[in-house]
């Protein structure tokens, strides 16, 4: 099944399944986004909202998108904010998004899934104003390497998600090469993560 049919299926269960890298993620993007303030936030990949409820109390308005309708849904349940509009869209086609119409742009654990970096790299830079933020958070590749994707399970049935692997040099190119600075970068682990690869690699870029 391809990403978009996984993530479907998936829906049902993200929230509840046991999944340290999603919970590891909540925090780190909490942590480092809470005590800001944005006047437009664009989500890409909001998934089922995790970071939506966050983002709305930082935002004065903000746009989340996904691919999944039920994933979206899911959002919906769980988001009552007035200042947030959800949108079923495709990420590696042309963002509905007006030109410097955003001072931030989340990207959670969705570039594992895209192979075209530069793109939507070139999408958030034409999508920011002067000085907005392209925060991106993402399954650390140390963990790629060693085979780890994003996976589910169903009785006893493991879904992989189709994953490309991505080096860190790959997202600070992808930035350079679209006009962004790296204003910041950390690598996170989960508690429960002694003796193992860093987890998550985070980076904030600045247009």
């Amino acid at each position: 099944m391809n990403v978009k049919e996984a993530y479907t299926n998936w829906s049902s269960t993200y929230d509840l399944d046991r999944n340290l890298t999603r919970d590891l993620d909540e925090r780190v993007t909490r942590d480092l986004l809470k005590n800001l303030h944005y006047k437009s936030i664009i989500e890409i990949g909001c998934g089922t909202g995790k970071n939506t409820s966050l983002l709305s109390q930082i935002g004065e308005k903000v746009l989340a998108i996904d691919f999944a309708e039920s994933m979206i849904g899911k959002a919906k349940e769980k988001v009552k904010s007035t200042n947030v509009i959800f949108e079923v869209a495709d990420i590696t086609k042309q963002w509905h998004c007006e030109e410097q119409s955003a001072d931030l742009i989340v990207c959670c654990l969705v570039l594992e899934h895209v192979k075209n970096l530069s793109f939507i790299f070139s999408e958030a830079y034409r999508t920011l104003v002067s000085g907005g933020r392209f925060y991106v958070c993402e399954l650390h590749p140390f963990r790629q390497y060693e085979g780890t994707k994003a996976n589910f399970h169903r009785g006893e049935n493991t879904t992989e998600i189709q994953a490309f692997v991505h080096h860190i040099s790959d997202f600070i190119n992808a930035a350079e090469a679209n006009g962004f600075t790296l204003e910041n970068f950390k690598e996170w682990w989960h508690e429960e993560d002694k003796n193992k690869p860093p987890r998550l690699a985070s980076f904030i870029f600045v247009k």
